[in-house]
């Protein structure tokens, strides 16, 4: 017998009704928000990146393909990791579908990470994607968008992250945590290594030649770039999380 309350298809609709009210605040909100996004000034980029890409070296203009907006996934990924970080794993799996929508809407996904491209290569195999994926192992991209922190800002314990100074060295559960012990473990690295990498995702527009930085998100910022969380918060149990209950998507069977 479920604990949940049950009612008449009346008493739901009813409620259904009212909820429905609140969703359309949240979607008026949410259209707001975008907009406000759109009029932050724009910061022009001077600084001259090379990236390792399929087709070679690149610069950050050359990542547009030929478009004029360019949104890029932080994917932490970092030179010592044996394999993508699974959360971001997660959310890559829904960039496939979206690519060629976006492309022929002027604008250019792509995932930049700090491993070297032939590690990029195999994991993309490996996962069957085949959205553009960029090494910047030989730039300072991720440091200067903070999503990677040197060593003296770890020891320091003054991470700049998510516009703010963050500690991220070992909670106060250290490194018996199971989900820092499961994380880590499923990149093959240790925690400081592990979390030297941040998730984020920043977009960029080009404009007469010159390119400009235009947004940047982190931590929760980027949750609705996770398609499957959108699903569970219109499950009948939401999230329902315990521990990291998500894997690769190749990796479910052998759990």
């Amino acid at each position: 017998m479920t604990k949940h309350k049950t009612g008449t298809r009346e008493q739901w609709l009813a409620e259904r009704l009212e909820l429905l009210q609140a969703e359309k605040e949240l979607t008026r909100r949410g259209d707001e928000l975008a907009r406000r996004r759109q009029e932050l000034p724009w910061v022009r980029i001077d600084k001259r990146y090379t990236f390792e890409t399929d087709e070679g070296n690149a610069s950050l203009a050359d990542l547009f393909r030929g478009r004029s907006q360019l949104l890029i996934y932080h994917f932490m990924f970092g030179p010592d990791y044996t394999a993508g970080c699974p959360s971001c794993s997660a959310i890559a799996d829904g960039f496939n579908g979206s690519v060629v929508h976006l492309a022929n809407h002027d604008v250019t996904l792509a995932a930049v990470s700090r491993a070297p491209l032939a590690k990029l290569q195999a994991y993309k195999r490996r996962m069957g994607w085949t959205f553009p994926w960029a090494s910047s192992s030989g730039n300072t991209f991720n440091y200067d968008f903070h999503v990677t922190h040197t060593k003296e800002e770890w020891t320091a314990g003054a991470v700049e992250y998510n516009f703010r100074s963050m500690d991220l060295r070992l909670p106060a559960s250290g490194e018996n945590d199971p989900f820092i012990t499961q994380l880590t473990a499923s990149v093959g690295t240790d925690w400081p290594t592990y979390r030297q990498e941040g998730p984020g995702m920043s977009a960029f527009v080009l404009e007469d030649g010159v390119v400009y930085h235009t947004y940047s998100a982190y931590e929760r910022g980027v949750d609705g770039l996770w398609g499957m969380y959108q699903w569970l918060d219109r499950a009948p149990k939401g999230r329902n999380e315990t521990g990291l209950w998500w894997r690769r998507h190749d990796e479910y069977d052998k759990s």
